[in-house]
């Protein structure tokens, strides 16, 4: 990875969400989903939910760099959270 430099955590993060999309990719060809609505204003499918969760959790650390001094251990969780509450019931 010295060619990009990236730190470990970066690669990782990337990797991470490398196997989610492929976990996820996996999971639709066997079981196929369908649209169903939830919380979400939206009817939505798993991946939709999905992309929603991750680029929500972006929005979710960015707000932490921005407007707290915590530690993003605390977004982290937050984001995994929020992720898997979109994922289940939105």
């Amino acid at each position: 990875m010295n060619w990009m430099a990236w730190t470990d955590l970066t690669a990782t993060f990337f990797s991470v969400i490398g196997v989610i999309l492929l976990c996820m990719t996996v999971y639709e060809i066997k079981v196929p989903c369908i649209d169903r609505k939830g919380f979400l204003p939206i009817s939505t499918t798993r991946g939709d939910r999905l992309f929603i969760g991750l680029l929500s959790s972006a929005y979710i650390h960015l707000a932490f760099l921005a407007f707290t001094e915590l530690s993003l251990m605390i977004a982290l969780a937050l984001s995994v959270i929020w992720l898997a509450v979109l994922l289940r019931w939105g």
